[in-house]
């Protein structure tokens, strides 16, 4: 026989779930206030009535009768909807009853609602936070054996471990973005964000939204509720702005400003937002010839150059080349389970070419010729047409002769200057007077 003691009927009154409780017999001997509430029938009507009579359709009778448990059944009387869990009461291995457990099912709706939102904007935070934080690449990842290059990996250590804004120039596959994210993961903001943009891939009205973000209505398609820009979410960290040279000239002065102020103001904001972002810039354009065009302002270069950092060319740094070569190679070999090898003669038409698409180019040369190849032993035959001719025009090229030999030497002489005191204003004038030149002659002899 089921009784309900005063203290348990205290217990199951305070309940938020409704709970009914019937004898063995199927007649009901309880009902809290939360069930009157769900069901919207009062206990006092059915007390001590049959469950078949007064819950038609009802399943505890059976669960009573065999002992099985039913979970999760979805009901619904009138308008009334809930999930009802159903249990049999044993007592001495003897079924003496039966307990019904209702959920409203509005309530595990609402539940289950907020609760994928929850996960959902935790999901997304966790996502942006990773890809945030995240490099690409180290310092470990730059090879450099050539000397010009290692005085630029050592030179770009010393402008990582300062809070200045960098400037990296250097023609295109030099490799801008691989030390913009070296810097950034050796610098003390390496555990804040690393976000990077390329300012040639958005025309200015949208990039001007992306760097400084938007309030709610702020344009046409704007996002509801607004939305944060990049500088917002570098903050802590680094933002990278590759092809810095692309800013239209109106931008220029927005960005300046944000670098004189650490704040920024949101398109069709009024509040100042501060910031705490260090800016590396990159370029494969001379700032300086663009200032005297007046395509570019010369405040600005101030404020993002205070540590010039040139890569040079794979030209000029050919001490480079078989350490590439090897590193590419060892990358192809892992992507097809394939050893690969290289002949001396290939690697020596890849010394004799000048690599205008530098880094860039020999590695995508590096992965023709491995699929040329087909006993993977990458021969001069294998290597792309142009480096083929490029190289054997110098295998059997005539001496040159002296005057030809004096102004290569003056070309290699320059460029080395260039590269230690930088490719600025100022660090032309140091190279000049360290080669014993005027500045005016040396602007005409880099002609």
């Amino acid at each position: 026989m089921v009784e309900i003691t005063n203290w348990l009927r205290i217990i199951l009154d305070s309940l938020h779930d409704g709970v009914l409780i019937a004898d063995k017999n199927g007649i009901i001997k309880y009902t809290n206030p939360a069930y009157t509430r769900i069901t919207e029938v009062s206990g006092e009507e059915i007390i001590e009535k049959p469950l078949s009579e007064v819950r038609t359709g009802s399943r505890l009778p059976h669960v009573i009768k065999t002992g099985e448990k039913l979970l999760r059944v979805p009901r619904k009387v009138g308008d009334a909807e809930y999930i009802v869990n159903m249990v049999p009461i044993i007592e001495s291995n003897e079924i003496i009853g039966g307990i019904s457990i209702l959920n409203e099912i509005t309530e595990i709706y609402k539940l289950t609602e907020q609760l994928n939102k929850s996960n959902l904007i935790i999901s997304n935070l966790e996502k942006r936070v990773k890809s945030m934080n995240k490099v690409k690449y180290t310092f470990d990842d730059i090879i450099c054996v050539d000397i010009n290059s290692e005085e630029t990996k050592k030179l770009s250590q010393k402008a990582a471990r300062s809070e200045s804004n960098i400037l990296i120039t250097g023609e295109s596959g030099t490799g801008k973005e691989l030390y913009a994210n070296s810097i950034h993961a050796y610098s003390n903001r390496k555990n804040g964000p690393f976000v990077a943009v390329n300012c040639a891939t958005f025309d200015s009205n949208l990039l001007e939204s992306e760097l400084f973000g938007y309030e709610d209505g702020a344009f046409t398609g704007a996002k509801k509720g607004g939305k944060e820009g990049l500088f917002e979410l570098a903050n802590g960290g680094t933002l990278f702005l590759d092809e810095v040279s692309e800013l239209d000239y109106g931008l220029q002065a927005k960005l300046l400003r944000v670098l004189q102020e650490n704040t920024i103001r949101r398109v069709s904001g009024l509040k100042e937002i501060h910031i705490d972002v260090r800016i590396i810039v990159a370029t494969n354009k001379s700032l300086e010839k663009m200032i005297e065009e007046n395509k570019f302002r010369k405040d600005l270069y101030y404020r993002i150059a205070i540590f010039p950092i040139n890569i040079p060319p794979l030209r000029n740094r050919r001490q480079d080349i078989k350490p590439l070569v090897n590193k590419f190679i060892n990358q192809m070999a892992y992507k097809i389970k394939r050893n690969i090898e290289i002949s001396e003669e290939a690697v020596n038409l890849l010394y004799n070419y000048d690599w205008p698409g530098n880094i860039r180019e020999l590695k995508n040369s590096i992965e023709f010729a491995a699929n040329m190849t087909d006993d993977y032993i990458i021969n001069p035959e294998h290597l792309p047409k142009i480096i083929q001719t490029e190289g054997i025009k110098k295998n059997i090229m005539k001496l040159k002769s002296l005057e030809e030999i004096i102004k290569d030497a003056e070309i290699s002489v320059i460029n080395e200057a260039i590269t230690v005191y930088g490719d600025t204003v100022e660090g032309k004038k140091k190279a000049a007077k360290a080669l014993g030149i005027s500045l005016a002659t040396l602007y005409n002899k880099l002609k």
